[in-house]
């Protein structure tokens, strides 16, 4: 009797063979997936491949894709801006091409520009000096493609502390800035000769100053936005003086004019003309 057959003449059953459930199946796709994708990574990460996001702040950040160097700093790759502008960064040729056209040479610091630095903007202007933060801060030169050269501080991208302010005409301001503006005390040399030694708010003359026409006249006294109002005195070169109120540059008010040969008039001027006497 075949020993494969029981005793009712019947084969003996046979085992069944364990099915994989789905989800071990699923598990080890998963699991392979993961060795293959840790192996990617440790392949980019050997190579020097890094993604990096830095927070400006609350509203600004920047993010980095690509090789950095020994050091962890940007090499090669791109950089993203969250306003919308990116730049290439390849320190093999030492410079940074951005987007809207402007290109930077110098040090980068968590993404940003920082230290000495040149940047070469797309509308010709031209930046030579250090950098905060992304942003012209410290010292530096700014030539304007207009042929306006500037020296002097700055700070948060605008001219802010003392500098020299040279004009393509040939006029030279120097003295204080604050907002990008002459605000402070500085004297302004113009390409026609006059000069201006005084205070300035957001580019005007206001407060007291001294005017100096290449002529030989010269005014003293107060202004309010570029003109001579309040108390002054101007002096012609002929040697005749005036000493009291102005509005809108002209004499108006209560004044004192003198001639060189010693005749005096105390009175009211308007519109720069006598009206009256002072009464004695």
């Amino acid at each position: 009797m075949n020993q494969a057959t029981n005793r009712g003449g019947n084969r003996a059953p046979r085992k069944k063979k364990k099915k994989r459930s789905f989800a071990a199946v699923i598990l080890a796709i998963v699991l392979a997936a993961v060795l293959c994708l840790a192996g990617l990574i440790a392949v980019v990460y050997a190579s020097g491949i890094r993604y990096i996001k830095v927070n400006v702040t609350e509203d600004l950040y920047v993010k980095f894709l690509g090789k950095v160097d020994e050091n962890g700093k940007p090499y090669k790759g791109r950089l993203i801006y969250s306003d919308g502008v990116s730049a290439d960064v390849n320190l093999d040729r030492e410079e940074i091409s951005y987007s809207n056209g402007d290109v930077y040479t110098g040090g980068l610091d968590n993404l940003l520009k920082n230290g000495e630095g040149q940047i070469i903007y797309a509308n010709g202007d031209t930046y030579v000096g250090t950098f905060a933060n992304d942003l012209i801060s410290g010292t530096g030169t700014y030539t304007y493609v207009s042929g306006d050269v500037y020296v002097g501080m700055f700070e948060d991208g605008v001219k802010s502390g003392t500098g020299t302010y040279t004009f393509a005409d040939g006029s030279v301001y120097e003295g204080e800035f604050a907002n990008d503006k002459k605000n402070g005390s500085g004297e302004y040399r113009y390409a026609s000769g006059d000069v201006y030694i005084g205070s300035y708010t957001d580019d005007m003359k206001n407060g007291s100053g001294i005017y100096t026409w290449k002529n030989g006249d010269v005014y003293e006294g107060a202004y309010v936005n570029d003109v001579r109002s309040g108390i002054g005195t101007y002096t012609w070169a002929s040697g005749e003086s005036y000493t009291g109120e102005f509005k809108d540059n002209i004499l108006s008010g209560a004044g004192t004019y003198s001639w060189p040969s010693g005749r005096v008039y105390k009175g009211y001027f308007e519109n720069g003309i006598i009206i009256r006497a002072e009464t004695p």
